[in-house]
Order: structure tokens, then C-alpha cells, then sequence
């Protein structure tokens, strides 16, 4: 017999198509559960590349592009007028 688990513990990789809307709804969207989601992201992206016995660059690089993607879409409106001057 398989085990029905309820929607809500699910993970959103188990979570089908026709489930995803209730599954939404049931998420805590309080500062402390957002707080807690933001946690456990941090502690899973820590423990999986960062706090590993042979460890390279792969962690603190992908945490770099990160930061250089983001200030690259905050700063897109001033560099797309820059890009279009003519220097002559």
C-alpha cells in the first residue's frame, strides 16, 4: 500500500500540476516563516557546497555571479543609455 502524503508536506518537486494552487495557499507567509524558508535555504546551500571536506570554488563562485547578475539587472536602466551614447 502506498502512503497518501497530505499536500502541504509535500516538497514542490512531488507537488502535481492540479495541486500547486492549495499547495501555494498553505505556505506561511508571516516575516518568521519567510524568515525560516530564507534559513533553510541558506543552511542547505552552506552544508551542500560550502562546508564540504573537498571543497573548490564552485560555492563562493556561484554566490558571485549571483551578486554580479543582480547589480547588473539593478543597474540595466543606466547602462542601457550609456551603451547607446555616441563618443564622437
Amino acid at each position: 500500500m502506498a502512503s497518501v502524503v497530505p499536500v502541504k508536506e509535500k516538497k514542490l518537486m512531488d507537488v502535481k500540476l492540479g495541486e500547486l494552487p492549495s499547495w501555494i495557499l498553505m505556505r506561511d507567509f508571516t516575516p518568521k516563516g519567510i524568515a525560516g524558508a530564507f534559513q533553510r535555504g541558506y543552511y542547505r546551500y552552506y552544508n551542500k557546497y560550502v562546508n564540504v571536506k573537498k571543497g573548490g570554488v564552485a560555492g563562493i563562485s556561484m554566490v558571485l555571479a549571483a551578486y554580479v547578475l543582480f547589480n547588473y539587472c539593478r543597474c540595466y536602466k543606466e547602462l542601457k543609455h550609456e551603451r547607446l551614447r555616441k563618443y564622437h
